[in-house]
């Protein structure tokens, strides 16, 4: 079984958040180190637009950076799926249904 860590986004993200989720996933994978997944729960967020989209670029960018981790969404909205889809980033990060392990 693949080491996973969890990370939770919830209600509307906004440019000014990236910082703070980027820090937070930092932090997360300092503490366990031996995580080869970052499973983003997205589920409570409530607005899929551009600016969660950034937030989700910068998260798979910071968990590809140690050289080790890939982010993998779970519980994506439809919009927010599309959203990817639309931008190109549908094929870099996983995304993962309720049900889905």
């Amino acid at each position: 079984m693949t080491p996973s860590a969890a990370l939770v986004v919830t209600g509307r993200v906004t440019r000014a958040d990236v910082p703070g989720l980027c820090a937070e996933l930092e932090a997360l994978l300092t503490c366990r180190p031996d995580a080869a997944v970052i499973d983003c729960d997205v589920g409570g967020v409530t607005h899929a637009d551009l600016a969660l989209v950034e937030a989700i670029a910068r998260l798979g960018l910071v968990a590809r950076r140690t050289g080790r981790a890939r982010l993998r969404l779970r519980r994506p909205s439809a919009e927010l799926g599309a959203l990817l889809d639309l931008v190109g980033l549908a094929d870099v990060v996983a995304l993962l249904g309720p049900d889905e392990e």
